[in-house]
């Protein structure tokens, strides 16, 4: 037989090939068994598709000792839903229970709601609670939650309080809600996408349990990478570059298999270049889910990080590690999506990148600073730096753009895989 490819790139991992999140999902079944909801955040390539896919598994349901019959399980991604607006999401809904449900008394009120010029959460209550007179509840596992708190022309500020007030009713306050459990995905936490909370108001979003996806620990790297033959060595220097993102991983793994099934010689270069091209949207999207402040702290921290390998007089950032302490609230939110980590040594707390090619896509955003874009950047670092700190920094970063080789190409950045790639 074919040596076939044991990663999974370009989808969803099938719920057969699903490694580790144990204890969340626990938690999520919890959540379900209870007829109650959970919110789930964790940043690009974590696994939240995945993970929501598990969660269809009737083998998976069984395991946990619940019955799958007695559920109408409905995945949405909402992002989907285009122009996402409240009458679109309800009828999506209701339009998935119907091809889900043989229940006839329930496809009979759905075709009737259907019949309608415009759904609402008022027509998915009445279902919902012709769902439960059947002995049954509705699963939702909503994908891509944070698309409902986007605004656009037909679908305002107002309307997005409006819709979530209507979620939060059905879910927490509605008799229906004994009928109903919600599992969402969502890039960052709720609390930080959604409207501000105004004091005559309660959070909208305290309807959910909050739960972090968490990176892949050492025995669960081990185990997604168990379908290739390595080396400790090896599988260190894959961490280096991918930490624990599934993704990222997957990503790693399908390509030094295919080369080693080929047969073909690769080197850090070839394998550096392949990497960044499968997985830079994943950097992309992480650098641009960040706002300006963590974006600025990011930069800092790979100029930092760089200062050793650039040997010049000018290159002097020395105090700038003083800020690191004086913005530790931000950088905890960013170790939290797990885009740096953080060590202390001798009482000294030091911050790196999870992932080393994420810190060489940050220096090459820096590279690819203009005289316009460095102005604004100067802008936000003197909300929280010196005047004195400031210039430093522009002098480091006038430095690197006029010495670009100082920048190493991105074979330098993948440390210790290195050797074993000649």
């Amino acid at each position: 037989m074919r040596n076939r490819n044991p990663f999974t790139i370009g989808q969803p991992v099938s719920p057969e090939s699903f490694v580790g999140h144990q204890g969340l999902i626990d938690i999520a079944f919890d959540q379900i068994d209870g007829h109650s909801n959970l919110a789930v955040w964790g940043g690009p390539g974590m696994g939240k598709t995945s993970f929501l896919n598990l969660l269809t598994s009737e083998e998976v349901w069984e395991s946990q000792d619940i019955d799958p019959s007695e559920a109408i399980i409905i995945y949405l991604n909402c992002l989907e839903i285009k122009p996402f607006i409240p009458a679109n999401f309800w009828r999506k809904i209701i339009y998935s229970i119907g091809e889900k449900t043989k229940d006839d008394a329930v496809v009979q009120l759905i075709k009737k709601s259907l019949q309608k010029p415009k759904s609402t959460k008022e027509h998915l209550r009445y279902i919902l609670r012709k769902i439960g007179e059947q002995k049954k509840f509705l699963v939702l596992l909503l994908d891509d939650y944070d698309a409902t708190l986007i605004s656009h022309s037909r679908y305002t500020e107002t309307d997005i309080e409006i819709f979530l007030t209507e979620c939060r009713n059905l879910a927490y306050h509605s008799e229906e809600r004994k009928y109903l459990s919600m599992i969402v995905t969502s890039l960052r936490r709720l609390n930080e996408k959604g409207p501000n909370l105004t004091p005559n108001g309660s959070p909208w979003y305290n309807h959910f349990g909050f739960q972090r996806l968490k990176p892949l620990n050492d025995k669960e790297i081990g185990m997604l990478l168990s379908g290739m033959q390595m080396t400790r060595e090896i599988r260190d220097g894959i961490e280096e570059i991918a930490g624990g993102n599934p993704a990222l991983l997957q990503n790693t793994g399908y390509i030094l298999h295919n080369k080693r099934r080929s047969g073909e010689t690769l080197n850090a270069e070839i394998f550096a270049k392949e990497f960044v091209e499968a997985t830079e949207h994943f950097f992309q999207d992480t650098w641009q889910l960040a706002n300006e402040l963590e974006q600025a702290l990011l930069m800092l921290i790979a100029l930092y990080k760089l200062e050793g390998r650039v040997q010049n007089t000018r290159y002097d950032l020395n105090d700038i590690s003083m800020i690191f302490s004086q913005k530790e609230r931000e950088l905890k939110d960013l170790e939290e999506r797990y885009v740096i980590k953080r060590t202390v040594e001798q009482e000294n707390t030091n911050y790196s990148f999870t992932s080393t090619i994420m810190e060489w896509w940050v220096i090459k955003e820096i590279e690819n600073t203009n005289t316009e874009t460095l102005k604004q950047r100067e802008i936000v670092f003197a909300n929280f730096m010196s005047r004195k700190q400031v210039e430093k920094v522009k002098d480091v970063i006038s430095y690197l753009l006029e010495h670009k080789e100082a920048i190493k190409s991105s074979a330098k950045w993948v440390g210790k895989l290195a050797p074993y790639l000649a």
